[in-house]
């Protein structure tokens, strides 16, 4: 098998799993498997209550593109509830929060860029005001 900095097609047997509060992350493309420098790829999948609170990646961009399932995606304070085939953009430093707003597993591609940047990757700011109270209550995180 090629090193990881070479790798050009990635396997299921490439794909890295890291199992997180709102659900298993499946890490398609990022430094360790592939040489990539502008490029983060994950699938999440997010199981019916939990969610992703409010947070930013001061440093990156990000598209989320929902596979199946449904999002309560919020932007700064918007939200709007997205669909398989719907996604969201976030710029740098905005914050955001997905929600599972379905009875179903949501399945979604996260996409971040660049890859490689200074600072922290995340920064949670769900305890803050005015995030703290906003989306839905009771979800689990």
């Amino acid at each position: 098998m090629s090193q990881p900095s070479l790798r050009r097609f990635i396997t299921a047997e490439d794909v890295q799993t890291e199992h997180l509060p709102w659900g298993p992350h499946e890490w398609i493309c990022r430094q360790g498997i592939v040489d990539a420098k502008k490029l983060v790829l994950v699938r999440v999948t997010m199981p019916p209550g939990k969610a992703h609170k409010f947070h930013t990646h001061p440093g990156q961009e990000e598209i989320v593109y929902i596979l199946s399932g449904q999002a309560e995606q919020w932007v700064d304070k918007e939200s709007k509830i997205l669909r398989a085939g719907e996604a969201a953009h976030i710029p740098a430093g905005v914050v955001h929060a997905t929600h599972n707003a379905g009875d179903t597993d949501l399945v979604f591609l996260a996409m971040l860029s660049p890859a490689e940047f200074d600072g922290p990757g995340l920064v949670d700011v769900s305890n803050e005001a005015p995030w703290a109270n906003l989306g839905p209550k009771g979800r689990e995180t």
